[in-house]
Parts: structure tokens; sequence; C-alpha cells
């Protein structure tokens, strides 16, 4: 009996002293991962190369997606617009070419449509190859209060701004996961991070977006026992003169911003393979910040900061 008490003593011991062991590697690795974000802020990460990519960027007729289409054919990379549009993502294509750039092809494709999407996707590659980069760009928004948002105009943003994704990903990141080569990058919005009034479909369709990034860039990691080596970028701007709405914000250096503008910060951030990326970069961080103060002083703060979009109606 002795001698099983003993070993009973030194099992709890070992046990004890492997978890004490464990929680001090994940304090040490907590410590090493702030003060890698940190430096990451004060020194930058080198802009990898988008020579030769192949990018598929959603909803390239206007706005951000027209300006990240042009943005990584001047940077070298083979441009595949997709567009609801046809004209626009034509006329988006016709720009590129303008610009000496002939590596440049559009597709009309509703993304709504899941059979389109996979129709499209595989002529897409037997015509130019398979996508390296995958930016999930197209989005509609109704700038309307809830009981003046029709039933027809819900379903259209949801199936826009999120279920698109998933059709998108199930045509293209396959190939990626086959040759273990990929970068997905997601276009969400800071009504992503804090959703206000005449945004009860859009912001959380953007909530919606980080959820579909994070989920599925954890369960490569895991599946692939940390050997994934496709990246995940989401984005969240602050308004963007796209023409969708018009922005009410108090301080100016917090947007709106320019399409061009907000496409080559959003390719940066592609480039330097942020998992993460508010812009401005404030936002992020501080959105962290203000969700651990409660919920009324939190709600002070958005009060403050006074940014809001002008309903439709």
């Amino acid at each position: 009996m002795d001698s099983y008490h003993d070993e009973t003593i030194l099992i709890k011991t070992y046990n004890i002293l492997r978890l004490l062991a464990e929680i001090l590697l994940l304090i040490l690795k907590i410590i090493y991962y702030i003060c890698e974000d940190i430096y990451k802020l004060i020194v930058p990460p080198k802009k990898k190369s988008v020579a030769g990519e192949i990018v598929l960027i959603t909803g390239a007729g206007s706005g951000i997606g027209k300006e990240l289409a042009i943005g990584y054919a001047s940077l070298g990379a083979t441009v595949v617009c997709w567009d609801i549009d046809e004209k626009t993502n034509n006329q988006t294509m016709n720009d590129i070419k303008k610009m000496g750039r002939n590596s440049v092809y559009a597709y009309r494709c509703d993304v709504t449509d899941k059979e389109e999407v996979f129709k499209v996707a595989e002529k897409v590659k037997n015509e130019v190859g398979d996508v390296t980069i995958l930016v999930n760009n197209a989005g509609i928004v109704f700038v309307k209060s809830f009981l003046n948002q029709t039933l027809d105009e819900i379903a259209r943003v949801i199936d826009v701004n999120v279920t698109s994704h998933y059709w998108t990903l199930k045509a293209i990141l396959p190939r990626m996961i086959e040759k273990n080569y990929g970068h997905v990058v997601a276009i969400s919005s800071i009504t992503g991070l804090a959703s206000g009034p005449y945004g009860t479909v859009y912001g959380p369709s953007k909530f919606a977006v980080k959820a579909i990034m994070e989920a599925i860039s954890e369960e490569l990691r895991i599946l692939s026992k940390g050997k994934s080596s496709i990246k995940f970028t989401t984005v969240y701007p602050t308004f963007v003169q796209t023409g969708f709405a018009e922005s009410k914000i108090r301080f100016s250096w917090l947007g709106p911003l320019l399409p061009q503008k907000a496409a080559a910060l959003i390719i940066n951030a592609q480039r330097q393979n942020c998992e993460n990326k508010s812009l401005p970069s404030i936002v992020l961080p501080g959105s962290k910040l203000m969700r651990l103060l409660p919920d009324k002083a939190f709600k002070c703060i958005l009060d403050f900061i006074d940014i809001s979009a002008y309903p439709e109606e």
C-alpha cells in the first residue's frame, strides 16, 4: 500500500510540475509574440513579390476591386477579374491593357451563384492557370434602418457578402491545399469590428467574413499540423469613397479612404502576410482594447468618435 501511495504522489507531482512548465512556456510564447508584433510595428515586414502570381479578384469592375486589379497588374501579377457587370469588368481589363500589362483576363461571374462560380473557376484554371491569390472583395450594402430593409435586400447582402466566400473558397482553395501554396484575402470592414445604426445587415455580414477567415485558417493549421503554407489576410477598411453611401466621420484621419489608397494598403497587407489589418492600422488594436471596457464605456467612445453613414431613406 505504501508503494502504491508513493507512486500516486509521484504521478500527481509530475503532472503538476508538467502543467506548471506548460503554463510557463505559454507565458513565454505570449510575451514573445507580443514583442514580435511590436517589432513589426517599428520595422514592417519585407513585402514579398507578387510577380508571376495569378490573382483572382471578385468585384473587379469598380471601386476597390478595380484598383486592386490595377495595383496587382502594375506589380507584374497575372490578374483575373470577376464581376457580375460584364461591361465595367471588361473596362477594368482594358484599362490595365492600356498600361501595357497584357496578362489580364475578365470573366463575368455572379459570385452568389455556386454553379456559375465553379464553372467559371474551371474555365480560369484551363485558360489562365491555378489561382495563387484569391481576393474576395465583392460586396454590397444598403444603408437603411432594419425596418426599412426589404427581404430581398437582406438576402442579397448575405448572398454577396457572406455566402459567395464559401463558393469561391470551395472552388479555389482545394488546389491551393494540394500544392500547399497560395494566399486568400478577404475584405471585411470596420463595421465587422463594431456595428452601428443603419448597418444591421451589412455589419453582421462583415463580422461573418472575419469568422470565416479565422475558422478556415485555424482548420488548415490544425489539419496540417502547422505545415500549411497557405496564408490568410482579412482587411478591415474604414469607409471608402465607392459611391455606395455617404459617411460621417468626426476625425478625418479615420477616413473616408479613396479606393486607390485602400487598394494599395490592402495589397501591402497581403504582401506582408498580415493575418488581420485595419485601415487605418490603429482601428484594430484600438477595438480590441475597447472591448475590454464595460459595454457602456465602449458605447461612450463610439459616440465620441462619431462614425456613421447617412441612411438612404
